[in-house]
């Protein structure tokens, strides 16, 4: 299958070997993976700020870059539910149609994985790993990947530890960390007094990650937040995949 790649913005500037190692995941599942360099910022930040005229625009110029992609991919669950949810609201009616195939064509990385290629089992190289899963609210409650991400950890060999507070929102929200910072950092705090002792915290969302791993250096924690595609890689054999997973 031919799959594009949506790295997002946060993926491009901030956890670039998370977008390398979805890459390297997909090919190693037997997908072609191209990455059309016209892409640009998904127009989330945008919407969310009720500049409805520029996120418009910017989901257009999307619409154009993956016009003819099979599949369309993305290593967050947020970008993805722009896309897939917002992208429809936003366009014309000249552009509905098209809003609407994209859409359909649209996949968070671990949804992708589990409802297109039908794949649960990715190998044992987490074996002995104790992970809590952090479900970012839009792929949780948009998107409903309820089960997807712990499946495939366990299918990679980690042991998913119940988390309290797992499907609490972690803070984040984008502007709702600039403009509400008290509140944003007592969320994630919350989330935090409650993690079980475990060897990672695992998101399919930048976002997500950076606020709670910011919080906890701040509060002198040790664990390691790992994003979904880099712990899914580690897992495929402890991450030694084969030729066809190379990043070029």
């Amino acid at each position: 299958m031919n799959v594009a790649l949506f790295v997002t913005c946060l993926a491009d500037h901030y956890f670039a070997e998370a977008a390398a190692d979805a890459v390297r995941l997909l090919r190693h599942l037997g997908c072609e993976v191209t990455f059309p360099d016209a892409q640009t910022c998904c127009g989330q930040p945008a919407y969310n700020a009720g500049m409805t005229g520029e996120a418009a625009r910017m989901a257009r110029h999307t619409m154009d870059v993956f016009a003819d992609c099979e599949a369309v991919v993305l290593p967050s669950g947020s970008c993805a539910t722009m896309v897939k949810k917002f992208y429809p609201r936003l366009a014309e009616a000249d552009r509905a149609v098209r809003a609407a195939a994209l859409a359909d064509r649209t996949f968070e990385l671990g949804e992708f994985i589990v409802r297109r290629l039908g794949v649960t089992r990715l190998g044992d190289g987490l074996a002995g790993r104790r992970v809590a899963l952090h479900q970012g609210c839009h792929a949780l409650r948009e998107l409903r990947l309820e089960k997807e991400p712990a499946v495939l950890l366990e299918g990679a060999g980690a042991d998913v530890v119940p988390w309290e507070a797992q499907e609490e929102c972690c803070g984040f929200g984008g502007l709702f960390s600039v403009k509400m910072t008290a509140v944003s950092a007592a969320m994630a705090d919350r989330k935090l007094d409650t993690l079980p002792r475990v060897d990672w915290v695992v998101s399919g969302d930048a976002g997500c990650m950076m606020q709670l791993d910011g919080r906890s250096r701040v509060r002198g924690r040790s664990v390691e937040f790992v994003h979904l595609a880099t712990a899914l890689w580690r897992g495929v054999d402890g991450g030694m995949g084969d030729g066809m997973a190379r990043w070029d």
